[in-house]
């Protein structure tokens, strides 16, 4: 692949309001918990930011980042989607996914954002204009303008000192006993647009979604987590609905704030489901219960987390 990495988009938001009044959201993470946070947002937000984790070496985005040297593409693609006008035709085709050949098994969103940056030169444009195809709102931003690879440090009694180092989304996620995370290179560079929107925003939601591989492999980022710390916008925690095996076996909702502080990120507020994830001991943290479940009590319901999300900008 030819040109930059990343470089700073082409075009930028014309400005005009998704909700007039509406708060300024960005959502941190990846996975389908941040398109999830996504789709809730665009209900209630002004101006919304996704500023998506690129760390994953496994299936269509492992392929594509070890071929053509780009972040991997997955999480962005869902973002875009999340965020697409209604009724595209493109938010279909993006997710559709080849079955047979020799792009066996790669979504047509990954295949447009590689193809894009090998011909604009850019993946920050690339990514900009996949949003213009899809006639989407708010902007998407990836974590850090190269590849980086999750490392992370588990318990392991069978190990000198008790613990053990794992590289690699694909095998960090089938890892228990996860104790912290980051990321390699350990201080990777970050849009400036990133950091921007995290300084300007109103409302900053992190999750739900996969704890370490998705929410932390994002907050785990130096840059990021500086920036965190001193936004003015409230941060909230958005708790995930049930246990993520073997990444958070045995995690109540408490668990999840201790390891989002052990990585020195402190939440404002954490948005629980009461009849999902059990709550246990949460301290120093105010926390607002909602039902936010659909109705299979297996996903987040977007109407559901717009409602409760809106009510913390009030």
């Amino acid at each position: 692949m030819s040109g930059e990495i990343f470089s700073p988009a082409r075009r930028s938001s014309d400005g005009t309001p998704l909700t007039v009044g509406g708060p300024y959201v960005v959502a941190l993470g990846g996975g389908y918990g941040l398109s999830a946070t996504l789709r809730a947002a665009r209900l209630y937000a002004g101006r919304i930011t996704g500023i998506v984790s690129v760390a994953d070496d496994g299936g269509s985005s492992g392929r594509l980042r070890e071929a053509f040297g780009i972040p991997a593409p997955g999480d962005l693609r869902r973002c875009l989607v999340a965020l697409a006008a209604e009724g595209n035709v493109w938010a279909d085709a993006f997710e559709h996914r080849f079955d047979g050949s020799d792009l066996d098994g790669h979504p047509v969103g990954n295949i447009v954002l590689a193809g894009l940056t090998d011909t604009l030169g850019s993946f920050g444009e690339a990514i900009d204009e996949c949003l213009r195809l899809l006639g989407g709102v708010g902007r998407v931003v990836p974590a850090t303008m190269e590849p980086v690879t999750l490392k992370a440090v588990h318990r392991d009694p069978q190990s000198p000192g008790g613990r053990r180092t794992v590289e690699g989304e694909v095998e960090v996620g089938k890892t228990p006993h996860l104790m912290s995370i980051g990321v390699v290179p350990a201080d990777p560079s970050v849009p400036e647009e990133a950091l921007q929107a995290i300084a300007e925003a109103d409302q900053l939601i992190l999750g739900p979604g996969s704890l370490f591989t998705s929410v932390l492999a994002v907050l785990a980022i130096p840059a990021i987590r500086d920036a965190l710390s001193t936004s003015k916008a409230r941060r909230i925690y958005v708790a995930n609905l049930g246990e993520q095996h073997p990444e958070t076996t045995g995690f109540d909702v408490a668990a999840h704030v201790d390891a989002l502080r052990s990585h020195g990120v402190e939440p404002d507020v954490v948005l629980v489901d009461p009849d999902a994830l059990a709550i246990g001991p949460l301290d120093n943290v105010a926390v607002l219960a909602r039902r936010l479940a659909g109705a299979d009590m297996r996903l987040h319901d977007p109407e559901r987390m717009a409602a409760a999300l809106r009510e913390l900008h009030h």
